[in-house]
């Protein structure tokens, strides 16, 4: 299926500011609300519903050539606008 890409920003804060961002986040879907994600002239609204699928990944990308590579964590919630429901994993997710 194709992806149509609806916000995207990318820059390096330091660890404070990127726990605070995701400390907003929890805060909104806890409280049940849309996200609303701006940045410059960019800004789109989502309403997650109460039950999304919740994807955490860790990877390494390593260039061709050798060398260093880089790292990274992704956390995703997926839905489908619909509202129909996605089928995941049912192994529990902890984070130490």
């Amino acid at each position: 299926m194709p992806e149509e890409v609806l916000f995207e920003t990318e820059r390096r804060m330091d660890r404070n500011d990127v726990a605070n961002y995701l400390r907003t986040v929890a805060e909104k879907l806890e409280a049940g609300g849309d996200l609303t994600l701006s940045a410059g002239d960019q800004s789109v609204t989502l309403a997650p519903p109460a039950q999304p699928t919740f994807e955490v990944k860790a990877e390494r990308e390593t260039p061709s050539g050798g060398g260093s590579g880089e790292l990274s964590i992704e956390f995703e919630l997926e839905w489908d606008e619909d509202g129909g429901s996605e089928s995941g994993s049912d192994a529990s997710l902890e984070i130490e």
